[in-house]
Order: structure tokens, then sequence, then C-alpha cells
């Protein structure tokens, strides 16, 4: 539809919800509109709408729902809304409007995205915009009270001068000196508006991955530095405890294996952990996707980074970590191809003298140790038994839930069978050449490197290996490799 709203519809005196949005709609809102005082829901979002908010619209006293975003409404938001006591949704983001944002009745509880990507809008820290200007009787008032305290200030100073002086005069020595030595580095702060903006409004073209409790969208700071954005879907209960979770862990954690926090963005209706940008995406595309490739030297280096940080992980911390959601989707690379591991959404940590703990949050089906899916029991040792089955993925190019894994057979099974003369029919096909001189040295490799996926992925947890003899065992192998 399109055209003007016509002045009839004040004729409508008995409708409670009116949703005009996603239309054509021009010109300015007529101020009749303001005779519909049993609306409660009313919608003209993403219109083509025009001129200034009326302001007899603050005689819908019932309004609860009120969205005019995705306008060219321009002019001030009328200060009468502060009448409509029962307005809990007031949106006017993508519109033209300037002036103060009201701080009294209903905007007392409105969120900072309600305004955005407006033309000046100015009012409290609180919205996300800039100060309001004082006005000039306002600004001289301020200069007459600041004169005086000024000159308050400077009488009463020259007599407290002259005392301490006197004082130091009469003890004969200097006071020592207080300097802190230690500078506290602290977070840069990224409010929502700056997000939005980082991210084209959290546009789709910028979506760069999804997970169970949120999306990850890539993004572009005012200083030019790229950032990955993690927003939290809160119609998720689960989200909150991820969200906190992730917090928790990666900003008091730092390896070069683990994926940086910058900052986080959190309020009432929007959180979000904004991350180090990892340009060449995860290791699941690098293995699956048919315009990438690694070499045996390449995943096994990636392996042996995401080897170190659960080593940090599970014996570097003051309390033990555990991962929990260990795969190829979590595993990140920088422009160097460093590996980084991410997505701390389930991770736990363990207390003084705990060395397991049970969850009903299950990972994901494949990579979980036996003992977390039948009980839903976690330990390191679980993470060590999700690290042997991606290590074996990442050598044979096999997921563990492949169609080919029926029955009896599972990822672990195949490649134990196996070793050690035939490695060549379960790794991947890529990495064998017939030309390479040096195939067969590189498949020894390949076996040892099997055999230590094979010694994490032990039924038991107690017999699985710890990831400290992990990464002692690929770096041995590594220089194997380079030998070849």
């Amino acid at each position: 539809m399109g055209g003007s709203l016509p002045p009839e519809v004040e004729n409508l005196k008995a409708a409670t919800k009116m949703d005009l949005s996603m239309n054509q709609f021009s010109n300015s809102i007529p101020r009749e509109i303001g005779g519909l005082q049993n609306l409660v829901n009313l919608s003209l979002r993403h219109n083509k709408l025009q001129g200034s908010i009326p302001d007899s619209m603050s005689n819908m006293v019932g309004l609860e729902i009120l969205d005019l975003s995705h306008n060219n409404i321009s002019g001030t938001i009328p200060r009468s809304f502060e009448k409509l006591q029962y307005l809990k949704y007031f949106n006017v983001s993508y519109n033209k409007l300037y002036g103060e944002i009201s701080s009294g009745g209903p905007f007392k509880n409105l969120s900072s995205q309600f305004f955005l990507f407006n033309e000046a809008l100015c009012g409290s820290p609180r919205f996300s915009v800039s100060p309001c200007p004082i006005s000039s009787k306002h600004r001289s008032n301020r200069k007459k009270i600041l004169l005086f305290l000024l000159l308050g200030i400077a009488l009463s100073f020259v007599p407290i001068t002259f005392v301490l002086v006197w004082i130091r005069y009469k003890k004969g020595k200097r006071a020592p000196q207080q300097t802190d030595s230690s500078s506290i580095k602290t977070r840069e702060r990224i409010s929502y508006y700056e997000l939005l903006q980082a991210t084209d409004a959290l546009s789709e073209s910028n979506l760069i991955g999804s997970g169970s409790f949120g999306s990850v969208y890539k993004g572009m700071l005012r200083s030019r530095t790229p950032i990955a954005v993690k927003v939290f879907n809160l119609q998720l209960e689960a989200a909150f405890k991820s969200f906190d979770t992730e917090c928790e862990i990666l900003c008091n954690l730092r390896h070069r294996n683990l994926t940086k926090a910058i900052t986080s963005c959190s309020n009432l209706d929007f959180k979000a952990l904004v991350l180090e940008y990892m340009p060449n995406g995860s290791l699941e595309k690098w293995l699956y996707s048919h315009n990438y490739f690694l070499d045996i030297m390449q995943r096994l280096n990636i392996m042996i980074d995401v080897a170190c940080a659960l080593e940090y992980l599970h014996h570097g911390c003051s309390s033990p970590v555990i991962h929990c959601d260990l795969k190829p989707s979590n595993v990140l690379l920088d422009d160097n191809m460093v590996a980084h591991l991410s997505d701390f959404g389930i991770s736990k940590l363990l207390g003084e003298d705990e060395s397991d703990l049970y969850t009903k949050t299950l990972a994901t089906l494949g990579y979980i140790a036996p003992e977390y899916g039948l009980d839903g029991l976690v330990s390191i040792k679980s993470d060590v038994y999700s690290y042997g089955i991606m290590l074996m993925e990442t050598f044979t190019r096999r997921k563990p839930n492949d169609e080919m894994f029926e029955g009896d057979l599972s990822l672990k099974q195949w490649v134990s069978y196996s070793l050690p003369e035939a490695i060549v029919h379960v790794i991947d096909a890529n990495l064998v050449t017939t030309q390479d001189n040096h195939l067969s040295k590189k498949l020894d490799c390949v076996a040892s490197i099997m055999k230590v996926a094979l010694d994490c992925g032990a039924e038991s947890a107690a017999r699985r290996i710890d990831m400290t003899d992990v990464v002692g065992m690929l770096k041995k192998i590594k220089i194997q490799l380079h030998a070849c």
C-alpha cells in the first residue's frame, strides 16, 4: 500500500492493534491519529513517512508499543510523550530526528537501540547519543557560578599553601612522593551503537558463523581494526549463562592459541563478545571446502597449537578449564595460520580438589567422551578424548558422524584397523601423491600421529594420556616430518 495515511484513521476508535509496516506510505503522520485512545500496538515501521511526530500522539494513553523506525521522520521527539505511562517499546531508529531524548516517564526504561541512526539526537549517555548543548542562558549562569567557585578556591588556596610551606620548612624534609609503578591497562569500551556501525547494523552480509547460542559477525572499528562480534540469542535461556562463561574465561586467560577477547557489550536486551578477527576462518573450512588445502605439516602445526591451548587450560591455569566442545569449527586460524581455540560457551571451571563434575549440557555428538555422553561426567580427560577424535579427523578428512560409520564401525575403529600397514587407505587422499619420493616416511609420521590420537581416545578416561604428553609426542613427530 502507498499514498498518505488518511485523517479518517481517527474513526477506528475501537482498534487496539494497527500494523501498517513494510508498505510505501509517504507524507506525514496525520495528527488525527492521536484520537485512537484504545490503541495498544501501533507499527508504522519500514515506510516512507516524512514530517514530524504529531504531538497529538501523546493522547494515545493506552499505547504500549509504538514502532516508527525506518522512515524519513524529522523534527524532535515530543516531550509530551512522557505522559504515555504504559509505553514499553518506542522505536524511532533509522529516521532524521534531532533534539533531546527525554529521560522522564517511559523513557526511563527504553533501550538505546530504539534511537539509533538519526540526524542529531542528544541526551543521557545511556542512550548512546551525544550530550545536549547547553542553552546560552544556562551557559551564562554556569559561567557566573564557575567564576565564584574559582575565586573562592583561589582565596582559600593562598593561606593553605602558606601553612603547608611553613610546616614543610619546620620539618626540614620533603614528603616522599607516591608513584604507581604498575600501569593498569583497561579494556577499551565499545558501545552498542559502535558495534552496529562496525557491522553495518549486524548485516547478513557480515555474518561469518552461527552456533547454538548466537551468531558471529565480521566488523570494522573506526580505528580500522577488524573484529568478530559474537551476538548471543537471548531468546534462549542458556545463552545468558553461555555469555557469562565466555566472559569469565576469555577475559581472564591469555595464551597465543586462545581466541583473544577485546571487550564485551552487555545490557538488558543485548549481549555480545568482541573478539579478535581470524581472517583465515576455521579448521573445518580448510578441511572440507574445495578451494582450500592443508598439507601434512600445516595440519600437524595446527593440531600442535590446539594441544598447546589445551595444555594451558588443563595444567597452566589456577583453576583447570574444561573446554567441553572441541571440534574443527571451534579452531580458528589467523593470518599466519596459527590456530586459536574458540567458543567457551559451555566450558567448565574445576574448583579446588575437583577432578570432574556433572553437566546437563550436551556437546557435539561424535566428539564427546563416553562418560560425558552416558553420564554427563566431564573432566580434562573428556577434552583429551575429543582432541583425539579431532586429530583423526584432521588427517583422514572424515567426520566422526560420517555416513560411512554405521553399526559397530566408528572413526576410531576405522583408524585403529588401518595401523600400521594400511594407513594409506585412511589418510586424506589429497595428502598422498605417487610422485612424492618421501611418501613412505611421511606415512610413518601420520601413523605415529594416529597412535597418539588413539591413546587420546581410549574408552577409559584413566587410560588416556594428558595434553602435556600429547604436545611432547607431536613435537617429536614434527622433527621427524621435517627430515622427510
